[in-house]
C-alpha cells in the first residue's frame, strides 16, 4: 500500500466545558491537521496530487473553521457569539482534537471518495507537541 499524507494548517478558537483544567476557557489554537490518503497511483505515480487535497479538503475547512470558534451545541457562548456575527461551527461533540480528527477523517472521505480517493486517517496536532489520529 502507498498513501500520501497532506499538511493543511488552520487557528481557530475553541472550549472544553467539561474540562477540569484552563481548556474549559475561551482560548484558540493553531491546529495542523495531516490528511493520510490511499489509492491506486495515476499515471504520474501519485497516489492524489497534494494540491487536489489542499483544494478541496482546505478549502472545506477555510470556509468551515479556518479564525472561527468551533463550539459544543449548548453552550452558553454560543448566544454572544451569534449575535456579534462571529464565524461559528457549532459540534454536536466537545471539540477536542480526537473528536476534530475523527470529524474531519470524515468530511474528508466524504469530499474525497468521489475522486477514487480513500482517506486512512487525520492526525490533529492541537499544538506541535500534542496530538489526535484517527483512522483505519
Amino acid at each position: 500500500m502507498t498513501t500520501c499524507t497532506r499538511r493543511l494548517e488552520m487557528d481557530a478558537g475553541h472550549r472544553l466545558l467539561d474540562h477540569e483544567g484552563k481548556c474549559r476557557n475561551v482560548h484558540g489554537h493553531r491546529y495542523v491537521f495531516d490528511i493520510t490518503c490511499d489509492g491506486p497511483l495515476d499515471g504520474v505515480g501519485r497516489v492524489i496530487d497534494f494540491a487536489k487535497v489542499k483544494h478541496i479538503v482546505g478549502c472545506w475547512i477555510d470556509d468551515h473553521l479556518d479564525h472561527g470558534f468551533i463550539a459544543q451545541s449548548g453552550d452558553p457562548i454560543l448566544e454572544f457569539l451569534k449575535a456579534d456575527r462571529s464565524k461559528l461551527y457549532v459540534t454536536r461533540f466537545p471539540p477536542t482534537a480526537e473528536n476534530l480528527a475523527e470529524h474531519l477523517l470524515q468530511v474528508a472521505r466524504d469530499l474525497l471518495k468521489p475522486h477514487g480517493i480513500a482517506v486512512v486517517s487525520v492526525c490533529c496536532y492541537e499544538t506541535p507537541n500534542c496530538s489526535a489520529t484517527a483512522g483505519d
